[in-house]
């Protein structure tokens, strides 16, 4: 295939654009919002209005697994970031002190990244997608429907209309149109009958405020990024140019934690934090930025082993997206674009094989990671509502239990433990190595992880009235 038109000019739109026209094609990016890419990080943060993007400004991360994206597929953009004042973290630089033996392993720099808030990202990725030879950028331009024709007996997408009254004739249509993309409605109405999706509220809201460092200096990690506390948990991540996010996110049912989305209500809780109170010591940079209804989602275009349409492929979020507190978010998006990337690569002229191929990558190499946030997403909400209403929180997994268990003294558990959170390994893939289970179950025998000080219910309910 040689012309494809990617609707939705986010973070994995303009990956997927940027890896495609590398590998050869001709791709045409369309973007409902029309600003321009600011010439600056900080315009970036300060005026870009991306209408279409409800958590621009919320909390952001790119996972160490992204960074490696990057740094072997787009080298250039890495460095371009890393010039806009991305910041390098290490994440093994919060290893609990409880681990005694802190020396270096072999391949520890995995656990490396470069991350930066949400409009300085996609300002650097924009500025690099303009400068594409055989990548056209057109923003203020809104898909309206798809053309069809038939393939082997079945719908086949040959364009997309577009809100100027013209038709975009290519090869395939990618969307990247994220958590609220309208395709799937059209496929359903194309293919006679709606594409397979799976679809249910996380149960979580989010309570973001940013920050910039005083004269003081950034402050240190007390305790690992995301922490626990209770019926509520904190997000702490770092950005660009010296500044971080700090969220308080709890269940969407809490109505008394609704009143964290007042400044001086969320400043007595992180002030109620003895491990995390440090990091609202810097400058405010933006209010209290409330966030709710997120909603886990799935979708399979191909069902029963068969595509019921071909010539389109979902990406990143407008495929599957869930509750963003494990960050993970961008880090998939960058994975599945080098995928598509891949088989677009491989499979040139059979609509069929391509829908089949893709599906199929998807499932082995995406799939997994979806189906593991949302049972970590479950498993905190149960904790959180057992809190909530005195009673006894449903067992955890006893192998996945012990693992985090042990992992707070074992340097090595430690490293397995991360493989998951930084989108390395499946966590299933990293218990089944050979030795592994015995190991943590026996590392957390007589053990347990102390609860991170900070307010307890009584006490928040306090703090919140």
């Amino acid at each position: 295939m040689s012309r494809i038109t990617i609707l939705g000019a986010g973070l994995s739109g303009l990956v997927a654009g940027l890896l495609l026209a590398r590998d050869g094609h001709d791709v045409t990016l369309l973007e409902r919002d029309p600003e321009p890419v600011p010439d600056s990080p900080e315009r970036a943060w300060e005026d870009w209005s991306r209408d279409g993007v409800v958590q621009f400004r919320q909390a952001h991360y790119l996972q160490p697994r992204g960074r490696e994206v990057l740094e072997q597929e787009l080298p250039d953009v890495l460095e371009q970031l890393a010039a806009a004042g991305a910041v390098r973290f290490d994440v093994l630089s919060v290893m609990p002190p409880s681990i005694a033996d802190r020396g270096p392993r072999p391949g520890d720099e995995r656990f490396t990244t470069l991350t930066a808030r949400r409009p300085v990202l996609e300002q650097v990725l924009g500025r690099a997608a303009e400068s594409q030879p055989r990548l056209d950028v057109r923003r203020g331009v809104v898909a309206t429907g798809l053309v069809t024709s038939k393939y082997d007996g079945i719908p086949h997408v040959t364009g997309v209309k577009t809100d100027r009254d013209e038709e975009l004739d290519g090869d395939l249509v990618i969307d990247a149109m994220g958590r609220r993309s309208p395709l799937p409605g059209w496929l359903a109405d194309i293919a006679g009958a709606p594409v397979y999706e799976e679809s249910e509220d996380s149960g979580f809201v989010y309570y973001t405020r940013f920050f910039r460092a005083s004269t003081a200096g950034m402050p240190q990690f007390r305790s690992a990024p995301v922490t626990p506390i209770g019926s509520f948990s904190i997000l702490i991540l770092l950005s660009d140019n010296d500044t971080w996010s700090v969220t308080l996110h709890a269940s969407a049912g809490d109505r008394p934690l609704k009143r964290m989305r007042e400044p001086d209500r969320w400043d007595a809780v992180m002030a109620a934090c003895p491990l995390h109170a440090q990091w609202i010591d810097g400058e405010p940079i933006s209010e209290v930025l409330p966030m709710g209804g997120i909603v886990d989602r799935y979708r399979r275009v191909v069902v029963d082993d068969q595509p019921p349409i071909t010539g389109v492929a979902l990406l990143a979020d407008a495929w599957a997206c869930t509750n963003p507190s494990l960050g993970r978010g961008i880090t998939l998006g960058l994975l599945h674009a080098r995928h598509l990337r891949d088989v677009a690569r491989c499979v040139h002229d059979d609509p069929r094989e391509f829908a089949a191929a893709w599906d199929t990558i998807t499932e082995k190499h995406l799939t997994p990671w979806y189906r593991d946030t949302v049972m970590q997403d479950r498993a905190r909400l149960g904790e959180i509502e057992a809190l909530r209403h005195g009673v006894a929180p449903p067992p955890p997994d006893p192998l996945r239990a012990a693992l985090a268990v042990a992992a707070m003294y074992d340097p090595d558990l430690f490293r397995i433990f991360l493989e998951n959170r930084c989108c390395l390994t499946p966590l299933d893939d990293v218990l089944a190595r050979p030795g592994i289970a015995d190991r943590a179950l026996e590392g957390a025998r007589e053990r347990e992880v102390r609860p991170t000080p900070g307010p307890d219910r009584a006490q928040l309910l306090a703090l919140l009235s």
